[in-house]
């Protein structure tokens, strides 16, 4: 590692410039605001009806309600830094607060993709082995899954935040992005880090790669043996039971791709084009995902009628 020719000096607090060029931050932080409302009212409603229905205490369902609870981390964690420069014009946050967020922004971001294989992982069992899936995936087994989910995402995000708190930083302390993660520390340190940086970019490029061929793979699988069954009712029975999780991969992946693509081939976006990609690719999936699973899934969409049902017979007896 090479110090830059810049003097070092203890840095205390970062100053978040990336709403700066913002035409209308109190608008653009209302809507921030009303999606972080919307998923952790979704995740939240889902783990609720999921932990309190014993009926649901299934392989599958336990894997929706861990991809909740890594939602609400991931989002949580980043969006209370741009609530605060957008609606309470404060654009300072403290050197621990800013390494916290770096955590759960790549505990989150490590995590999510994981869980999403393990989501496919289930439908595979399920449909090409089902009369094994109560013996392959037992509570006890998914729970390890999960947990194995939670260390990994824990010991990557980590790695991070430690290579970043063991930086020195120069100059201006000013970080002209939406909140504070790795890359954007790591640009504004004192230090060369050039191949760290390739090497931790690489990590995550190939994290992202590997977990979405996994689901490929799976997908693959599945649909060899969805072709295979003699009823077409069996086969579009069985393929519905996909859908939800196929939108979760979509929403989730294509903007990650893309944003991979458009570094690769070297386009080049503005600072406000590159930020707005990055909080629409992290809040826009885990939006969908607690959606998709309350209007998509039968057995949560049937609990929740039969929740709403009682509430409202209850007044009148």
């Amino acid at each position: 590692m090479e110090p830059n020719n810049r003097t070092t000096h203890t840095v205390t607090e970062f100053l978040i410039t990336g709403f700066d060029e913002v035409q209308h931050p109190k608008l653009v932080g209302a809507a921030i605001l009303l999606v972080l409302f919307l998923i952790l009212i979704g995740s939240i409603t889902n783990i609720c009806v999921i932990a309190f229905n014993k009926p649901l205490h299934t392989p599958m369902y336990f894997f929706i309600c861990s991809l909740a609870m890594v939602d609400i981390v991931y989002t949580s964690g980043i969006s209370v830094t741009m609530l605060n420069v957008l609606l309470g014009e404060e654009r300072r946050i403290s050197y621990a607060p800013c390494m916290i967020q770096c955590f759960l922004f790549h505990f989150g971001s490590s995590m999510e993709p994981f869980a999403i294989a393990l989501m496919a992982y289930d439908r595979l069992i399920a449909i090409s082995y089902p009369l094994r899936y109560q013996t392959i995936l037992t509570n006890t087994n998914v729970c390890l899954l999960i947990l194995a989910n939670w260390a990994v995402g824990c010991m990557l995000a980590s790695l991070l935040t430690g290579l970043v708190n063991s930086l020195s930083f120069c100059g201006s302390n000013k970080l002209p992005y939406s909140f504070c993660e790795y890359a954007n520390l790591i640009r504004a340190s004192c230090v060369n880090l050039s191949h760290y940086f390739d090497a931790i970019s690489a990590l995550g490029t190939a994290v992202l790669w590997v977990t979405l061929a996994l689901i490929i793979v799976s997908y693959m699988k599945i649909v060899f043996v969805v072709i295979q069954m003699s009823s077409s009712k069996d086969r579009r029975k069985t393929f519905n039971t996909c859908v939800s999780h196929m939108i979760v991969v979509a929403c989730f992946f294509i903007p990650k791709v893309l944003i991979i693509l458009v570094t690769r081939v070297g386009l080049v976006l503005t600072l406000s084009h590159r930020n707005g990609l990055v909080i629409g690719s992290t809040l826009g999936p885990s939006l969908v995902n607690p959606l998709v699973y309350c209007l998509k899934t039968k057995e949560i969409r049937g609990r929740l009628k039969y929740i709403f049902k009682r509430s409202n017979i209850s007044p009148n007896m």
